[in-house]
């Protein structure tokens, strides 16, 4: 060791792995170590900035929990939850999207035509749709893991006033995929900027914001599950995600409805204020095999 030098420094820590070191953990370290050390010598990195990224490191570990993940957030506005998303994502099923820091883990069972909107304010948004294999032919029994904020633009994990399964919910699709439920018109909302993310963002010059989404995990037996989420057209923050969310595939339109149009069957049914907003958006999983 000796005589290692800030030029062979990456090649000695390549032959710094025990031979029974699992050749998939080797590669990644590896290939971890060599743009890291290609960083500091491209930057001329100093030690001030040194520690003060150790410190941003710290300070996400101290405010990161369960209901609350900044190193994910982290990743999200550094893009790289999307860039692992799409280089993993099958041209011919639906494309996958960020998880997010908030995803709430057993969310409750949903009948098909229950409703999540509960008392909140805002405008009712009837969802529907199916999920279908990569042949066209409809999955009974998938599962659909469903969640998005509050009209106040947060999510449960982060609103005292909801209760932790608030605007989340798991839907089994039935004999012919489909799925429906009601709920109330997602809005855009800001990603927080409280913590060392948010400092990220303003020295970057960066907005926090969002376009209004739905998140959904779609997942059924002998399938890939995939995380992803669903944006209408409309949404000023469509083009300018502040965590680089949305595919083309991925853009729906909420088509409004006239008032006494609202369809039985389902829990709001006789209830429906006036005019009310549906969408229709299909989801297609690829094989395992």
């Amino acid at each position: 060791m000796r005589t290692v030098t800030k030029n062979n420094i990456t090649d000695v820590f390549t032959g710094y792995f025990g031979k029974d070191t699992d050749p998939r953990l080797k590669e990644v370290l590896t290939c971890l170590a060599r743009h890291l050390h290609d960083f500091a010598r491209e930057t001329n990195l100093t030690h001030d900035e040194w520690r003060k990224g150790l410190e941003f490191l710290e300070w996400a570990g101290n405010i990161t929990g369960p209901e609350r993940n900044e190193f994910v957030l982290l990743s999200d506005v550094m893009g790289l939850s999307s860039l692992v998303d799409m280089i993993h994502s099958v041209p011919d099923a639906t494309s996958s999207s960020v998880l997010g820091p908030f995803h709430v883990s057993n969310p409750p069972p949903l009948e098909i035509g229950a409703d999540m909107k509960r008392h909140y304010e805002g405008d009712v948004l009837l969802v529907t749709g199916h999920v279908f294999d990569t042949n066209d032919m409809p999955i009974k029994g998938a599962k659909l893991d469903i969640w998005q904020t509050a009209p106040n633009g947060l999510y449960s994990s982060q609103d005292d006033e909801q209760d932790i399964h608030s605007f989340h919910a798991l839907m089994t699709t039935d004999e012919n995929g489909y799925y429906a439920f009601t709920t109330v018109k997602p809005v855009s909302y800001t990603v927080p900027g409280d913590g060392p993310v948010g400092q990220i963002l303003n020295a970057a010059g960066r907005h926090p914001w969002r376009p209004s989404h739905l998140h959904f995990i779609a997942s059924a037996e002998g399938c890939r599950s995939v995380v992803t989420e669903v944006f209408p057209d409309d949404d000023p923050y469509l083009d300018q995600d502040t965590v680089f969310g949305v595919r083309e595939d991925l853009v729906m339109s909420y088509v409004k409805q006239e008032a006494g149009s609202f369809p039985d069957g389902f829990e709001l049914s006789g209830k429906v204020p006036g005019e009310y907003l549906r969408v229709d958006f299909d989801f297609r999983l690829v094989s395992e095999s």
